[in-house]
């Protein structure tokens, strides 16, 4: 296969280039994208080094590319899109650019990777962070009760801001320890020994563009319309891997055991549920891990067709770079 990476400086680059090396990805030409600021830099992969061109309007630079991995921001992936598909290039694309129009598939392979098959326009979407891990921890409850309702309330990492962002984390609590007025330029308040509510702009109905991601990207992947989603997304001073505490209501109840049993065979999923012994995810243990890693498995006491569970995922692996990676293995397995 031939690979491309647009954005190849930035952290989820930085990933796709770490994931590629860690899933063995056949590649046998790769070539490296970013911006004008970024053009020169040099990364090495499997033991090759490879140089960062700059972005531009030519289409010959995509010639002979198989699968272009995208991570700039939605307008470089809208003002580029037909560039990069110019010449077959199948672009799977981590901005939210495309993720809600008709015509380009949104996927989650252990959900809905069949999907991947349906890209007119040679664009396949990659979900929002926290509905990626949302919906993989959804899908084994779904499949056995389809799920009526969904409550979440998310604590999102710094990394889910970028990596400038993970530095300001850092160099806040450098700050303050030291008796200096800690700056703050990535999110809107310091977020060092502090949780901000608020991630994205706020919209008309009160709700900020990130929980509204979830609510309209649940149901696509999903394909679910009529499935109800609220969500409540906070940012928390983590340096990577978001959690997320998840209500469901079901059609028909689920006991706590049938849940359990669920999560355990579900792929792409890891059970951590023994609060007697503390055993449960936390940001701490699972970042930089693959899956997504379930616990606090409990019936709703505020309702009889309820569930209540604590879900953890690595932002920039299983919310970014590897869910991208693994549309592409499950399309050239199941082409």
């Amino acid at each position: 296969m031939n690979v491309a990476i647009v954005g190849a400086s930035g952290a989820v680059g930085q990933e796709f280039l770490r994931v590629l090396d860690e899933q063995n990805f056949p590649i046998d030409e790769l070539r490296l994208f970013g911006s004008s600021r970024s053009a020169g830099r040099k990364y090495t992969f499997k033991g090759k080094e490879y140089t960062v061109k700059e972005l531009t309007k030519n289409p010959d630079d995509f010639k002979g590319i198989d699968f272009a991995f995208t991570s700039a921001g939605a307008g470089v992936s809208r003002e580029y899109a037909d560039v990069i598909t110019a010449h077959g290039a199948l672009m799977i694309d981590n901005s939210s650019a495309f993720r809600m129009d008709e015509d380009v598939p949104l996927v989650v392979p252990e959900v809905n990777g069949a999907d991947a098959f349906n890209a007119p326009r040679g664009v396949i979407a990659n979900p929002n962070c926290t509905t990626i891990q949302m919906v993989v921890a959804l899908k084994p409850l779904n499949d056995i009760s389809p799920i009526k309702r969904v409550h979440v309330a998310s604590y999102q990492a710094a990394s889910g801001a970028g990596a400038s962002a993970m530095d300001e984390l850092v160099e806040q609590y450098r700050a303050l320890s030291n008796g200096e007025e800690p700056k703050v330029e990535k999110f809107a308040f310091q977020l060092a020994y502090n949780v901000i509510p608020h991630i994205d702009v706020f919209t008309d109905n009160g709700y900020t563009k990130e929980e509204m991601k979830m609510f309209n990207e649940t149901k696509k992947i999903m394909h679910a319309p009529g499935l109800d989603v609220s969500a409540m997304c906070v940012r928390v001073p983590v340096m990577r891997a978001h959690s997320e505490a998840i209500w469901i209501e079901t059609e028909e109840p689920i006991s706590v055991e049938t849940a359990r049993e669920a999560f355990s065979k579900a792929e792409g999923v890891v059970l951590m549920d023994n609060p007697a012994e503390k055993v449960y995810p936390m940001p701490l243990f699972t970042a930089g891990k693959d899956p997504v890693y379930v616990g606090r498995v409990r019936q709703d006491l505020a309702n009889p067709r309820g569930l209540s569970f604590w879900v953890v995922g690595d932002q920039i692996k299983k919310g970014a770079a590897l869910n991208a990676v693994q549309i592409a293995q499950y399309i050239l397995k199941n082409k």
